[in-house]
């Protein structure tokens, strides 16, 4: 069983072209609340946020909301998002999961937060908002 958060804020999914510099909207200082992740590839740049931080000129999914495991987690622990993404894999709920050094975060659409917070309470998860 883990403990979540269930983030205030909507969540946006974005994606800035390879070598864009990172926008002032992102660097302006941390939320109390808000979380960003941002991923150099190659071929592009990925950014979860905040839709109120989404960056000009980026390609935008939004309307997602954002679930964290109460953490500090053990870097060795095995199976914590897998204990979240399969129920809500066998609930046909869709996510994008991505982890910090202390914890683990699992995006869910907007439109299926109640399907997948009952969900993940069914599996034995604790969801606090």
């Amino acid at each position: 069983m883990l403990d979540l958060d269930l983030l205030p804020e909507e969540y946006a999914v974005c994606r800035l072209p390879a070598g864009t510099a990172l926008p002032p909207s992102l660097t302006a200082g941390p939320d109390d609340k808000g979380v960003i992740s941002v991923t150099w590839s190659p071929d592009e740049i990925s950014i979860i946020c905040p839709t109120i931080r989404v960056p000009e000129d980026a390609t935008v999914e939004a309307a997602w909301r954002c679930l964290r495991v109460v953490g500090p987690l053990d870097l060795a622990l095995t199976g914590v998002l897998s204990s979240l993404v399969v129920p809500l894999a066998e609930a046909r709920v869709n996510i994008i999961a991505f982890s910090t050094f202390d914890t683990d975060y699992v995006l869910v659409p907007q439109v299926r937060l109640t399907e997948a917070v009952d969900t993940l309470t069914a599996a034995g998860h604790r969801v606090a908002d």
